[in-house]
């Protein structure tokens, strides 16, 4: 029998290989070499192996063995995510590349208008999360070398030098991650070592349990035939399904396959390509797939042939050594070894870049007088922190598992580190799909989630009078029945997992999506929510820093600290040859220093970044972003003006056009200084109404119902009035950046002016009469229809708003042409002036608008829409009011049918 030295020895062995594989791959990786095998899609479906650890080689035979089929949940959550990969993963890949996201952590707390605040929470969370998993893979380590020790007895001989054994193979993975995760600071750039390295045990590990469950159906059952005999004749031969634990398994299991930070960083963080998503989608289920093929064998011979005190979860193992197959065994121990020990090194790696980026770096800064470009070497600052917070999170999962002593199913475990990390899932899920998720709503639903896990499944894992008292599980805490940890409010009878699932995620949800509803997005969370719920959309950041030119030194000495003088070097030389300006530093123009935002941030995180930068340029003017850029564009008009009367002189002959011209230019601008003291109105008049009725709400007591709802109702008014102006500011902006994506559909033209006239009714504005001929309007049309519908819907507003007729009325007409489809929206009004008709589909122009209200932004989504559609909006003279025609070319109108 082989001795635990020898077994040690070979584990050693194994490690010294790995290092070999990481340091050549990183080598070749380093020098452009040996591409096609780093970035293939091979590589990158077999690091997602991640997700399989030493639960799912030893755990699942053990799982098998205790409930039947029900392992078959913690294979089924990851394959469906990955066979619905369109929908999830694909966008989290694409917002991880955009923003140059470095871990959950990162991605959730730049969703949420870069808040370093919510990127400790989650960063704390997944620590404390991570950490069972961490001891589970000790255990499972120490464990099998007690039983291989023993040569597969139930009671493991040598306990004490197993631990030790366990304990110098945990530091030599704690050296081997610090070696290879901490060597380029910018976790952005892909770690080829670790990566291959996870790769190859990936095919170690199913390399290992295909030859085990190989050996066990044809070596001792005696082939296919007489194992499923065995399998019928046994208690795992009874199909029985406990529907809500099928279900709450198999949700945690998806959920925490997009959540736990070690997968996140292989599947997001280091993906080189998007396309791999194609391959993966059926090339990792199948991997799974051949992972739990010989498990139910494997648990029914095991539970024959071994003794009734041999531990199921190392059926893997005990198997081979209860039947002298020494090398097998061998090989057994070394892919439960490799399940180990690549959780451990991405897991920990993962943990230490969140733990660096969101919780030493900005302490760091803060407590460094002078900022961002005093702060000394910030690049050995941040290795350092990523070396210690390796080797911390190492031995927090070694206490833990000395704390629990070892006790308990690795399953169990498993599914309490993957509850814990689940909690991410709803603001990881509202942030990416839904624009009205807000900071405040995260912060609660992972507070409140992440708090009712705790005292469900993770205290309780302890065992009665450990961290909690039996008092606290018969009486509840406090003496309170209904806060029992596993019957709260009351409800008893549930399985203590799926109570634990069920409660921490709902109570978790309701608190996300109520707060989100009742708070309103700053205006940096709503930017960074457009861009990632339209990520497919939109491209880069939309930031507006504001620098000078004497600052680009400090940005230049700021960055060389933490990417190091040669990348430094070479990023701020390509931007100034990109300048023109080579030899010199680059002008901090808003594209450079998002640029530069976005190198940084694969350093040391985006909130970190983006508040580095800040103290240098002096921060940003994000809350009134837009305004700036108006303001801007108003200054580069009088420039040219000025430029233009000056040309106006010295070419007489062209003198009235110039004149012409200028005089429109001036109008503009005229239009959007007017503008920008309009729009601080527009803001100011609303906000001060929401903060003196709210106040009056907060302060006045005895107020009755009625009063109550007034103000109430006024809140809600002046909230819907802001949204509106912000969303046709967003909606203008992407438009004029060509940042819109068209849903090209076929419908009919009289329903799209039927729901147009159907919206125009149920406003607040002035009753106006429509005249049509429906039976002109039967058009089939095949364009973007939401699009073309809101260019109606402004147009009829207009009539609505400024017809100023004693008894309004609209005719539509429809009418075609060889070339294309004509429709005509014509009031009886006194029409527009002349003078304005030039600038009438201009940005901020309110022709018509004598009391002043509105932001003069409809005509000119009007005019951008119909350009992205291929058509034309203008006005028509002559018709005794106002008058516009949109036209719609026949390659976007088809004849009825």
């Amino acid at each position: 029998m082989a001795s635990l030295h020898i077994l040690v020895a070979v584990s050693l062995a194994y490690v010294a290989l790995l290092f070999c594989v990481a340091f050549f791959a990183e080598r070749a990786g380093m020098r452009g070499r040996a591409g096609w095998l780093l970035r293939s899609p091979l590589v990158y479906t077999l690091s997602l192996s991640i997700y399989c650890t030493a639960w799912t080689f030893y755990g699942a035979v053990g799982y098998a063995a205790r409930s039947g089929l029900e392992y078959v949940t913690i294979y089924l959550g990851p394959s469906l995510v990955m066979i619905g990969w369109w929908w999830i993963v694909r966008r989290l890949v694409r917002i991880g590349r955009t923003h140059k996201v470095t871990s959950i952590a990162d991605l959730i707390s730049s969703r949420y208008g870069k808040s370093n605040g919510l990127a400790i929470v989650v960063t704390v969370m997944a620590v404390i999360g991570v950490t069972p998993y961490i001891a589970l893979q000790f255990q499972s380590v120490i464990a099998s070398l007690s039983i291989f020790a023993a040569g597969g007895l139930a009671e493991p001989v040598d306990e004490g030098a197993a631990r030790a054994a366990g304990f110098w193979i945990a530091a030599g993975l704690a050296v081997f991650t610090v070696l290879f995760g901490t060597r380029n600071l910018n976790v952005n750039e892909r770690q080829h070592g670790v990566v291959i390295a996870v790769a190859v045990e990936a095919v170690v590990k199913l390399i290992a349990l295909l030859a085990v469950g190989a050996f066990v159906v044809w070596g001792i059952a005696g082939g296919v035939a007489e194992t499923l005999a065995r399998i019928d004749a046994s208690d795992l031969g009874t199909w029985e399904m406990d529907g809500s634990r099928w279900a709450g398994l198999t949700f945690v299991s998806a959920a925490a396959f997009l959540c736990l930070p070690r997968v996140f960083q292989v599947m997001v963080v280091e993906n080189d390509d998007e396309r791999h998503l194609q391959i993966a989608s059926w090339a990792f289920p199948l991997y799974l797939m051949l992972m739990s093929l010989f498990v139910v064998p494997i648990a029914v011979i095991g539970l024959d042939l071994l003794p009734a005190g041999a531990n199921p979860d190392f059926f893997v193992l005990s198997l081979p050594l209860s039947q002298g197959q020494e090398g097998l065994a061998m090989l057994s121990f070394l892919g439960g070894f490799s399940s180990a020990t690549s959780m451990v090194i991405v897991a920990t790696l993962a943990l230490s870049t969140m733990v660096s980026n969101h919780v030493v770096m900005p302490v760091f800064l803060h407590v460094r007088q002078g900022g961002a470009t005093q702060s000394g070497d910030v690049r050995n600052v941040v290795i350092m922190a990523r070396r210690l917070s390796i080797l911390t999170i190492i031995a927090l999962g070694y206490i833990y598992y000395q704390m629990s002593g070892g006790s308990g199913a690795l399953a169990a475990i498993g599914l309490i580190s993957f509850t814990g990390v689940a909690q991410f899932l709803p603001a990881m899920l509202g942030g990416i799909f839904w624009r009205g998720a807000t900071r405040a709503g995260a912060f609660v639903g992972l507070g409140v989630g992440f708090t009712v896990w705790i005292f469900t499944m993770l205290l309780p894992s302890f065992g009665p009078g450990a961290a909690l008292s039996l008092a606290t599980f018969e009486t509840g805490l406090w003496g309170l029945v209904w806060v029992r940890p596993q019957a709260l409010f009351g409800i008893e009878g549930l399985d203590p997992t799926v109570h634990a699932i069920f409660w921490s995620l709902l109570l978790n949800v309701i608190g996300f999506v109520s707060v989100s509803l009742v708070t309103f997005p700053h205006p940096l969370e709503r930017l960074q929510g457009a861009q990632f719920v339209n990520v497919f959309e939109h491209s880069g950041q939309t930031r507006g820093w504001q620098a000078s030119v004497a600052e680009s030194e400090d940005l230049m000495i700021m960055t060389q600290r933490i990417l190091g003088a040669d990348e430094a070097q070479r990023l701020f030389q390509t931007a100034a040859d990109a300048q023109g300006r080579g030899g010199y530093l680059p002008e901090p123009t808003a594209v450079f220093l998002q640029q530069l935002e976005r190198e940084l941030a694969g350093s040391v995180g985006g909130a970190t970044a983006h508040a580095m930068i800040s103290q240098i340029v002096g921060g940003t003017a994000v809350s009134v972003q837009d305004l700036l850029a108006v303001a801007d564009e108003s200054a580069q008009i009088l420039e040219y003006s000025n430029q233009l009367e000056a040309k106006s002189r010295e070419l007489s002959q062209t003198a009235a056009q110039l004149r012409d011209a200028n005089n429109k230019l001036m109008q503009l601008s005229d239009q959007k200084d007017a503008f920008l003291s309009q729009i601080s109105h527009e803001l100011r008049t609303p906000m001060t109404s929401i903060r003196a009725f709210s106040e009056i709400l907060r302060d006045t007591d005895g107020l009755g119902p009625m009063e109550k709802s007034k103000y109430a109702n006024i809140i809600h008014v002046e909230a819907i009035r802001l949204t509106r102006l912000l969303d046709d500011l967003l909606d203008l902006s992407v438009l004029e950046n060509g940042q819109v994506t068209l849903n090209q559909q076929s419908g009919r033209l009289v329903d799209l002016l039927d729901h147009a006239v159907a919206t125009a009714e149920a406003s607040e504005a002035r009753p106006i009469t429509f005249r049509r001929r429906r039976l002109d309007e039967t058009v089939t049309l095949h364009t973007d229809l939401d699009r073309l519908s809101q260019v109606f819907i402004n147009l009829i507003t207009n009539a609505q708003k400024y017809c100023a007729a004693q008894v309004p009325e609209l005719r539509i007409v429809v009418s075609q042409t060889a070339e294309a489809v004509l429709v005509d929206f014509m009031d009886n009004g006194s029409g527009i002036p002349a003078e304005a008709r030039d600038v009438m589909f201009e940005k901020f122009n309110r022709i018509g608008a004598e009391d002043g209200a509105g932001a003069g932004l409809g005509l000119a989504i009007c005019r951008e829409i119909m350009s992205r559609l291929g058509g034309d909006v203008r006005y028509l003279d002559g018709t005794g009011g106002t008058a516009f025609r949109v036209t719609l070319p026949h390659a976007q109108a088809l004849a009825a049918q």
